[in-house]
């Protein structure tokens, strides 16, 4: 590390779900200095979305006009003071969402032709379109000569990239004809900061480690992705996902590298100087995992609208004949997806956060229908108000609606609730990945409430953590510790301290509303030479631990029981599904 007195800054620009963050943060310290937020603009519209269908994308200009956005909000909050003195810039997105792209490295969206077709845009991270396929590709591969889902957990899930490679190419034959190549959003960033993006420019791209080597199949061991007769094999005999994965190279690399360097375009466009270091990029949870103090034994729990549960371990010391140890039904195991030098271990629940956005969104049905179209659902006469005062009326209720669920809901024995949820409502991620489950809720009866139902949802997302927590330790990788980080961890003391009775262990809170862009801050400081290493770069920045939440005995107990019943449950729903 440099002794340098001038301030150092580093960015770490953070794509989340609905919005982009972008975090000025003190490399010296890891303190935040700036920090800006812009929600996508047609995403926020719902535009080229059919949740009904499990069909959620985005559009490539909404991630460069949001960027653009907030690194305006941080030029006017802090004019000359701040950005002439970032040293390095690392980005994080949502993964898996790959895109279909030309030769020149644009998404296909980009083509007039393609401007209003989904099928051409980012396809996000919780989109389930591609269940079948996701189906088809595993049981090719179990029953192949090399199990290539091997370290993505044994089981290929519809959220990943060649799920829905297939997929498009199944059912929209003019798009993927029309594709020279495909690209992970996290990967695209880099490409467009440094100008690859406009030009031939395949053999300029890193790949990330982090993204193909979790999503995509790719491992060193088999000299990079499935092979074409694979590949050819699933498609029927048609070469689509071959000529695509002959596009993609067989080298991947970890964030620690640089990219390419920032071009004057996008300098003068983002208030920055040209020729600033531009890291590989990676997935948001495993950057915030980063930033959240991750270490072999200690397991971050980023809580958002999904979770991602992340944990690293040592290499296999081959000169000593020790081998990889597979770990069954998790999202994958890779050599430097998190920190460079460790394994990698990503586990997760398809909703979260989610889950209990779901069931606000159930309750506000009468205030969404009276605002958006009062005359089709509701005699909206009847309740003698003008529409911006409805307008003003359901924004109350919005704000107050969780707060006041939450307080019921704390006062609610579940032992005398009698109702059991399962976390399913958008499949299940992990343990053993299987997006065709649903959620469902037993034990109700007419005396049963919204808080009691609220607070088993709650329960369902924490059982839901404990079978990712157990599977982990049934394949031998040791949890001494967990972490929580993102918005659900700071904001919900209920969630927090149902999770941590259920885990019957404690959970470190870490104090930082911003802790996935920190951690992107992290791999920026090292690609600007600030810092040799994360580990180093980790001990300078690292958040304090702002609280712990430790279990409630008694409750531990009564939980122990009901998790049991979560376990039947899940099994009979399971069961009865397929």
């Amino acid at each position: 590390m440099t002794n340098d007195k001038q301030p150092r800054y580093v960015l770490g620009i953070d794509y989340g779900t609905d919005s982009c963050r972008a975090v000025v943060t003190d490399a010296q310290n890891g303190k935040e200095v700036a920090t800006a937020t812009a929600l996508y603009p047609r995403w926020a519209k719902g535009l080229y979305c059919n949740p009904a269908k499990n069909q959620f994308r985005q559009h490539p200009r909404d991630y460069v006009e949001s960027l653009e956005s907030v690194m305006e909000q941080v030029f006017e909050k802090t004019g000359d003071t701040v950005l002439p003195y970032v040293q390095g810039i690392a980005i994080d997105t949502t993964g898996s969402t790959p895109c279909l792209m030309t030769e020149k490295l644009e998404p296909l969206a980009l083509l007039p032709e393609f401007e209003n077709e989904p099928d051409a845009m980012f396809i996000l991270w919780k989109d389930h379109t591609s269940t079948q396929e996701a189906a088809q590709i595993n049981e090719l591969a179990h029953s192949w000569k090399i199990d290539y889902t091997m370290y993505e957990g044994g089981v290929y899930s519809s959220e990943w990239f060649w799920a829905k490679i297939l997929h498009v190419a199944k059912t929209n034959p003019r798009v993927i004809k029309a594709a020279f190549s495909a690209i992970e959003h996290s990967d695209w960033m880099p490409a467009l900061l440094t100008g690859l993006v406009g030009r031939p420019a395949l053999d300029s791209l890193k790949r990330s480690r982090c993204a193909m080597g979790h999503k995509a199949m790719w491992h060193e061991s088999f000299g990079g992705y499935p092979s074409d007769e694979f590949f050819g094999a699933l498609e029927g005999g048609n070469k689509n996902l071959v000529r695509i994965k002959n596009t993609l190279g067989t080298k991947t690399y970890t964030s620690d590298t640089e990219f390419g360097k920032l071009t004057e375009e996008w300098a003068q466009r983002l208030h920055l100087k040209a020729g600033l270091p531009v890291a590989v990029g990676a997935y948001d949870a495993h950057m915030g995992a980063v930033g959240g103090g991750v270490a072999k034994g200690v397991l971050v729990k980023v809580m958002g609208t999904s979770t991602c549960d992340i944990i690293v371990g040592p290499r296999p010391e081959v000169a000593r004949g020790e081998k990889e140890r597979l770990v069954r039904g998790i999202c994958g195991q890779v050599d430097g997806s998190v920190v460079p030098g460790m394994i990698g271990y990503e586990a997760g629940q398809s909703a979260f956060g989610d889950t209990y956005a779901w069931f606000k969104t159930l309750l506000m049905w009468p205030f969404a229908a009276m605002t958006a179209d009062g005359s089709k659902f509701l005699d909206t006469t009847r309740f003698n108000l003008t529409a911006d005062e409805l307008a003003a009326l359901s924004a109350g209720v919005d704000a107050q609606l969780m707060p006041a669920l939450e307080r019921a809901a704390t006062a609610i024995d579940p032992q005398e609730s009698g109702v059991l949820a399962l976390d399913w409502l958008n499949g299940r991620r992990t343990p053993d990945a299987n997006q065709e489950l649903k959620g469902a809720i037993m034990g109700l009866t007419l005396g049963t409430n919204a808080p009691m139902v609220y607070r088993a949802l709650i329960e369902a997302t924490a059982y839901g953590a404990r079978a990712i927590v157990e599977r982990f330790e049934q394949e031998g990788i040791r949890i001494e510790r967990v972490r929580g980080i993102g918005g659900v961890a700071r904001k919900s003391p209920l969630v927090m301290q149902i999770v941590a009775d259920v885990l019957g262990r404690p959970i470190e809170i870490v104090a930082s509303d911003q802790s996935v862009a920190l951690g992107a801050a992290m791999f920026a400081a090292v690609v600007a030479g600030i810092y040799d290493s994360i580990p180093q770069a980790q001990s300078a920045m690292a958040p304090a631990i702002e609280k712990v939440v430790s279990p409630n005995a008694p409750q531990v107990a009564v939980y122990d029981k009901l998790y049991k019943e979560y376990l039947k449950f899940g099994a009979f729903i399971e069961k009865e599904s397929v």
